[in-house]
């Protein structure tokens, strides 16, 4: 309903503009905001602004002038008894500010689209790929990667939603020289824990979770003696470890409450022939050529600040060839655009994927490279040190032993992407108003407690018809409620789930601030029907988005 309000606004704006515009002239897009502050009114537009250059006259002016003409087109309209008035704010700001009856009326509609509410038809369908994760199964996921599982798994639920054919998708590296290096490190510790001196490099995998493995592969094959390890090859390592640690990673990101679509592995869609005959493709285009032996992408060509070696002068591949034949296989399954998420080191790759995205012949824009800020622990106060290299890092199974799934992923959302996380153990395991998701779920449950007490009253939630409902704290709610398809849209443009997150947040203190002011069931029952109503339109809009973000809605706390 707020779009419908919106889309008739601006179709009368244009025609405004249409008529005292010079010929020929394109005219700039009428678009909205919502003000932050009330004093400026419930939406807002800077056309006036826009059209200054074009009209060449003060946007002052060119806003008082809109309003008049809006006013007039208005007279006859349905839309009429929904504005309350329109106000020119410096320097050329136009602010709408509705009635009390047109919230009421959202408040219908919102209820009659129930649990579909916020769902929109905005993607038509598009097919999308947003691959996330994608660590090398070489240990266990960090909080790094589960910042990245969080943003990604909310993300492709919000595209769905708003109308996009989206699916997740985990990238396995198992073709790579980290496998093997994986797989000689358990070796080598299986060598030591049968009693054997071992030189065991720096570069090789050096956590506790290795000697571990080591143990089990043992056990799994009741190997007992030095002679029985001796007699089996490096492969033998390799496909335990990549195997077993893919099985904890795919273990750990489901009781996460990741489901990926489709696991694709580069050892099946980028082997040594597919490469081959990628780079050939590329060849063809005179976008490859020898130098001291290697095989250089001229990246130069499409953006990037210089070229690429994609075979080195021994023979082996850089990773940016098996990554360029990946992206071919994504958009040959007929996604017209992808999206990877990749962490903060990963900046410097982003043209090369562009380059590459143009190589194959698409556009640049066709892949965008999401880069997820990384993820502070604190424990008391404290920053808990992590390091990769040693093994000994914070690891998603931890967090979630410790706050549990539904805080980790908020906490892992209530910051813009591009912007560092600090993530508090001791605050996400509280049950207080502090806590940010429990605030929220407890919006939700206290809902459900309403309606009980509703049950008890004999009071009947009203659907249609609203005229009671009059309060600042009341009209503020359904204003939030009615901001839902707003969120939702922000993350699409910003490619980020926060927006919502931090919505559901600003929802659950307006249900709040509303419950805390006025009693919902009393002994005026028309009144309470509609209250029933409004809570319950706000438990909808809670559910619809704590399940965007994979978080429950329970029903008691």
């Amino acid at each position: 309903m707020f779009q419908d309000i919106q889309q008739k606004l601006a179709s009368i704006i244009n025609e405004v503009l249409k008529k005292t515009a010079p010929e020929g002239i394109d005219l700039p897009l009428v678009e909205w905001e919502i003000p932050i502050e009330k004093e400026f009114g419930d939406l807002s537009t800077t056309i006036a602004l826009k059209a200054a250059k074009i009209f060449r006259k003060p946007p002052a002016i060119i806003a008082q002038d809109l309003i008049t003409k809006i006013n007039d087109a208005l007279v006859h309209s349905p839309f009429k008894i929904k504005i309350e008035k329109i106000e020119v704010k410096s320097p050329g700001f136009i602010n709408f500010f509705f009635s009390a009856q047109y919230f009421r009326d959202v408040l219908e509609s919102i209820l009659t689209a129930g649990n579909d509410f916020g769902r929109l038809d905005f993607g038509r369908n598009e097919k999308l790929m947003v691959e996330f994760v994608s660590a090398n199964p070489t240990g266990p996921l960090s909080v790094a990667h589960a910042r990245q599982a969080a943003v990604g798994d909310a993300l492709v639920n919000i595209l769905c939603y708003i109308g996009f054919d989206a699916k997740k998708e985990y990238y396995v590296n198992d073709g790579g020289n980290q496998i093997r290096i994986l797989g000689n490190s358990v070796r080598l510790r299986a060598f030591e824990l049968l009693g054997r001196q071992v030189d065991y490099p720096e570069d090789y995998y050096q956590g506790d979770y290795i000697r571990d493995m080591a143990q089990l592969f043992m056990d799994q094959r009741s190997i007992k003696t030095l002679e029985a390890l001796d007699q089996l090859n490096e492969k033998d390592f390799m496909d335990f470890a990549g195997g077993y640690l893919l099985d904890v990673n795919r273990k750990e990101l489901e009781d996460f409450g990741v489901q990926y679509d489709c696991w694709s592995f580069e050892s099946k869609v980028a082997g040594k022939e597919n490469i081959k005959k990628v780079l050939d493709e590329i060849a063809q285009k005179g976008l490859i050529y020898e130098k001291d032996g290697a095989l250089w992408f001229k990246t130069t060509d499409l953006g990037d600040d210089k070229d690429r070696v994609v075979r080195k002068s021994d023979g082996s591949f850089t990773y940016l060839a098996p990554d360029i034949v990946y992206h071919k296989n994504k958009f040959d399954r007929g996604f017209s655009r992808v999206f990877d998420i990749l962490g903060p080191d990963h900046h410097g790759y982003i043209p090369r994927l562009k380059a590459a995205a143009q190589a194959l012949g698409r556009n640049r824009d066709d892949v965008e490279v999401l880069i997820v800020q990384l993820a502070t622990i604190i424990r008391d106060g404290q920053i808990l040190s992590m390091s990769t290299r040693k093994g000994q890092y914070i690891t998603l199974r931890e967090v979630l032993d410790e706050v549990g799934k539904d805080a980790a992923r908020y906490f892992f959302l209530m910051r813009h992407i591009k912007a560092q996380l600090e993530f508090d153990l001791e605050v996400a395991k509280k049950q207080t108003a502090e806590n940010p998701v429990y605030y929220i779920q407890y919006g939700h449950a206290r809902v459900h407690s309403i309606n009980e007490k509703a049950a008890v009253s004999g009071v009947v939630a009203k659907t249609a018809g609203f005229q009671y409902l009059n309060e600042e704290e009341e009209i503020n709610l359904i204003k939030k409620i009615n901001g839902f398809s707003s969120a939702l849209l922000a993350c699409y443009k910003q490619m980020d789930p926060y927006p919502l997150a931090s919505y559901l947040l600003e929802l659950a203190t307006a249900f709040h601030r509303f419950y805390d002011k006025h009693r919902v069931i009393t002994e005026d029952l028309p009144l309470s029907s509609e209250r029933l109503a409004l809570a319950n339109a706000a438990r909808v809009t809670l559910a619809n988005g704590l399940k965007l973000i994979g978080v429950t809605a329970p029903s008691k706390m």
